[in-house]
């Protein structure tokens, strides 16, 4: 898994060693926030393990993956969920920023499957791949155009490796709406924001963790994005 140390991402990570994986998880800055999630996890998965891994790096994920290799002999599930964002209004993005936030979002993704594939294909069981995207995609965020254009990506991404790499490998996507409000993000209050769901609450990482139990559990989807919003998208 990559990206296991903020909110939504430490609680995919333990909700998987709870179901009885051993967890491999990547981090890149937060090196406290990651030891105190590995902490967890081996209360449930005392075999599971973190490495340093910058995403926007094709060096860094291959680093990484060579010590899986080393420590794990089979990969059942990969989860990409490294991912970072913050304001870029037009017409001011810069190159850096650009290739910061495509770097880490989209090739950095694209480059964790191409690792990933290269032991699953070779195994005689079905493995899965989940992305996480972001409903974003779908919607026109001005201020935001190199994140929701690598989300987009993502999305398109899944769609190629699960047509490739069928029927030994299933790849889907999830887009999850708000979790919770950030305000960097939004930019509104929690109350402003629960007025554009239909089903009028925030999501809760339960609810993604849902949907992955759902996706590990289906032998017959692949090259799906299932948005979890409260039917934001609707607007």
């Amino acid at each position: 898994m990559t990206g296991a140390t903020g909110m939504l991402g430490s609680e995919i990570a333990l909700s998987i060693a709870g179901k009885g994986y051993t967890v491999f998880f990547t981090y890149n800055s937060s090196q406290e926030k990651a030891a105190q999630t590995l902490e967890k996890i081996r209360w449930i998965s005392p075999e599971s393990q973190m490495i340093r891994c910058d995403v926007s790096k094709h060096s860094d994920i291959a680093a990484a993956f060579a010590a899986f290799r080393q420590q794990f002999d089979r990969l059942d599930l990969l989860i990409a969920s490294a991912s970072n964002f913050y304001r870029t209004p037009l017409p001011d993005v810069t190159e850096n920023e650009w290739d910061n936030l495509v770097d880490t979002n989209l090739k950095g993704t694209f480059f964790t499957l191409q690792e990933a594939v290269k032991i699953m294909q070779k195994q005689s069981f079905t493995a899965r791949i989940i992305t996480m995207t972001d409903i974003s995609a779908h919607l026109v965020w001005r201020n935001f155009a190199p994140y929701t254009v690598a989300k987009a990506g993502i999305e398109h991404l899944t769609k190629i490796f699960a047509k490739t790499f069928a029927p030994g490998i299933l790849v889907n996507a999830i887009a999850p709406g708000t979790i919770t409000v950030n305000t960097q993000k939004e930019m509104e209050t929690e109350e402003a924001m629960i007025k554009k769901i239909p089903l009028k609450r925030l999501g809760d990482p339960l609810d993604i963790i849902k949907t992955i139990t759902f996706l590990l559990e289906s032998d017959y989807i692949t090259g799906q994005v299932i948005s979890v919003d409260g039917g934001r998208i609707l607007q």
